[in-house]
């Protein structure tokens, strides 16, 4: 990577196809890029009305704006034309989103030739420490593209993670009003901090109304925290009434507050706040792992249950990873066996020995956050990489 530019320069390619994962992991990267490197960076994202979900300062009727420091684009179709001067030095198109043939194109007549990493998909899956960092020449073109992995390991390339993230969270966790005053603005009351405080993103055909129910029914107080079109009927039934930001209900031990969507960093408050946490997909999902609370993954549904192997690949390396959590992420899953039928009764008794197990998993999952951290931070690890790609006219 060489460049004359007074800082280097990088332009990163999303297409959002989970709803907010896709760009919420975009946006994490962009900004640390920018903020801890002093990298030009320019975020190309499709979507922009699911990513004001996250930022609100987004303008989803801008083709251009600059957003604490990145500039984003609206990415509108394939047919852009580009000149040489208009590519990045790092040229990153996330999880294989095939960036425009115009952008192609401009890059192969600069000189030298940008960086071109194509940042893939976390898995645990051991295949992805072979491909990591693995060239792959453009047929036509004079272009090497790189494929670049996150992961869980040395390996890899790591997991995202902010300079000075952990060092937020504990000071966080550490006073003991912080957390009662964030969880206030959404409705939950003193009485409600001492019930366990649950935060649940996940995806629509989770068997909700079953947690639900064994919640209902268990012997301890829980208030759940879900945001406003996450779970679909079940939240509705459960409410007896549309499910919007405010709404909430309780019925035997269990209460439900339906709350906003909210920045990314009050999500990560959320986290903190929370004793239990279910998230989804990818960004929520790492970002459950720097949280180091007990939690559950709903992984992103694939055809033929391919995710299903994904899933397990983490969990068999999870340090936190308990066998009654392990039990209770494969039932949330459907990937338990058995017709994958999950009903009230089988995800109560689940619950219960995961809940019986609380203390042991919040101990394991500050292990497994150390262990992580001796990885480095995949913005830091991206950068050192696009380092040693060698200069190609």
């Amino acid at each position: 990577m060489h460049s004359t530019k007074s800082s280097i320069s990088l332009a990163l390619f999303c297409k959002v196809v989970d709803n907010y994962g896709d760009i919420g992991i975009c946006w994490r990267l962009a900004r640390q890029l920018q903020k801890e490197h002093g990298v030009a960076l320019t975020l190309w994202v499709d979507d922009l009305k699911s990513f004001r979900r996250i930022c609100p300062e987004v303008a989803t009727d801008c083709e251009t704006q600059e957003i604490q420091g990145v500039i984003v684009r609206h990415w509108r179709d394939q047919n852009g034309v580009f000149a040489a001067g208009d590519v990045a030095d790092i040229v990153v198109e996330f999880f294989a989103c095939d960036i425009p043939p115009g952008y192609i194109k401009a890059m192969s007549e600069c000189t030298p030739h940008p960086v071109w990493l194509n940042l893939e998909g976390l898995t645990a899956e051991t295949w992805v420490e072979g491909c990591h960092m693995l060239p792959s020449p453009h047929p036509q073109l004079p272009l090497t593209k790189y494929f670049f992995f996150p992961g869980f390991n040395k390996r890899t390339g790591g997991l995202q993670v902010e300079a000075g993230l952990i060092a937020r969270r504990e000071a966080f966790q550490a006073d003991p009003r912080a957390a009662a005053d964030f969880l206030a603005q959404f409705g939950v009351t003193e009485t409600g901090m001492d019930a366990l405080k649950v935060s649940l993103f996940c995806y629509p055909q989770a068997p909700i109304a079953a947690l639900f129910a064994a919640w209902q029914a268990g012997e301890r107080a829980v208030v759940c925290l879900v945001p406003e079109g996450v779970g679909g009927d079940a939240v509705t039934d459960f409410l007896g009434r549309q499910s919007t930001a405010g709404a909430h209900a309780t019925r035997g031990s269990l209460t439900v507050r339906v709350i906003p969507f909210v920045p990314q960093p009050d999500y990560d408050k959320l986290l903190w706040a929370c004793d239990v946490n279910f998230v989804r997909g990818e960004d929520s999902f790492v970002r459950a792992q720097w949280a180091a609370k007990p939690f559950i993954w709903h992984i992103y549904p694939q055809d033929e249950n391919l995710h299903h192997v994904k899933l397990k690949a983490f969990l068999n390396t999870c340090l936190a990873a308990t066998a009654s959590l392990t039990a209770l992420t494969l039932a949330w899953n459907g990937a338990a066996g058995d017709g994958d039928v999950v009903d009230a009764v089988d995800l109560a008794a689940l619950w219960r020995d995961m809940e019986a197990e609380l203390p042991d998993i919040a101990r394991l999952s500050t292990k497994w956050e150390q262990t992580l951290l001796e990885n480095g931070d995949l913005a830091t690890n991206l950068l050192k990489f696009a380092e040693t790609v060698p200069p190609r006219a």
